[in-house]
C-alpha cells in the first residue's frame, strides 16, 4: 500500500507538471496574435497616412495650376499689358474705343484690325490690293501667327508720289517693301529687340527699349499692340529693304 501512494503521487504531480507546461505554451500564441493584429492596425494607419498626404499634395498641385491659369487668363485679358512707346497715350486719346482701339484690335486678326485702325488706312490699301491689284496679303496675314511693324498714314505722306505710282504698278517692289515690316511670331517687346529676319528675307534691327524703342530708323509709336494673332508696332517711317 505503501508503494501504489507513492505512485499515486508521483503520477499526479507528473500529470500536473504537463499541465502546468501545457498552459505556458498557449500564451505565447496570443501574444503572437496581438503582436499581428497590431502590425496590421500600424500599417493600415501608414497606409492611411501615406493616402492623406498623396491626397494634400494632389490639392496643392491643383491650387498651384489653378493660379498658373488664372495669371496667363489675366495677362491674356488685358491687351494693353505689353504697349510701349511714346505716342501710346495719343494713340489712346485719339482712337479710345471701337474696332480700331487697342481693346478692339486685339479681337480681329491683324489685316481687319489694321483695316479698322484710322492710323493706318494706307497699309491697310496697300496690303488688301488697293495699291496695286495683284498685291493682296490679307488671307496670308491674318493665316499665321505675326510680329508687324505698321507705318502709319503720316509715315506713307512722306513717300514722294512718284515712288508711289511706282508701288501701284511694280508689284514685286511693293509685295518685298511690304513683307520686309512683317516677322515670323509674335514677339513681345521684351523679346523683339535684335536683328530679325523678315518674310521678305531680309533682317531689321530693333533697337533701344521700353518706350524708345527703334526698327532701323524707324521710332516705334506704340507697340506691343495686340490683334488675335499678331503683335503689332506702329512707327514712323516706311522700311525700305536694301536689296
Amino acid at each position: 500500500m505503501r508503494i501504489s501512494k507513492g505512485l499515486l503521487a508521483v503520477s499526479m504531480a507528473s500529470m500536473l507538471a504537463l499541465s502546468a507546461c501545457g498552459g505556458e505554451a498557449e500564451e505565447p500564441a496570443a501574444d503572437d496574435t496581438a503582436m499581428e493584429e497590431t502590425t496590421e492596425d500600424m500599417a493600415e494607419e501608414d497606409m492611411e497616412s501615406e493616402d492623406d498626404m498623396a491626397a494634400e499634395d494632389d490639392m496643392a498641385t491643383e491650387e498651384d495650376m489653378a493660379d498658373d491659369e488664372m495669371a496667363t487668363e489675366d495677362a491674356m485679358g488685358d491687351p494693353a499689358a505689353n504697349l510701349v512707346g511714346a505716342g501710346c497715350a495719343d494713340y489712346a486719346e485719339q482712337v479710345p474705343e471701337g474696332d480700331g482701339s487697342v481693346e478692339g484690335m486685339s479681337q480681329d486678326p491683324v489685316a481687319v484690325a489694321a483695316g479698322n485702325n484710322p492710323l493706318l488706312t494706307t497699309l491697310t490699301a496697300a496690303v488688301s490690293g488697293e495699291v496695286n491689284p495683284d498685291v493682296d496679303l490679307v488671307d496670308t496675314l491674318n493665316g499665321d501667327e505675326f510680329t508687324v511693324f505698321a507705318p502709319v498714314d503720316e509715315a506713307f505722306e512722306a513717300i514722294d508720289e512718284e515712288t508711289m505710282t511706282t508701288l501701284g504698278e511694280d508689284s514685286e517692289l511693293l509685295s518685298g517693301i511690304l513683307t520686309y515690316h512683317v516677322v515670323p511670331g509674335q514677339l513681345t517687346p521684351d523679346e523683339v529687340v535684335g536683328e530679325q529676319t523678315t518674310v521678305q528675307g531680309e533682317t531689321v534691327e530693333i533697337t533701344g527699349t521700353g518706350d524708345e524703342l527703334m526698327v532701323n530708323g524707324a521710332m516705334v509709336i506704340c507697340g506691343g499692340v495686340q490683334t488675335a494673332n499678331a503683335t503689332v508696332y506702329l512707327i514712323d517711317e516706311v522700311l525700305m529693304p536694301q536689296g
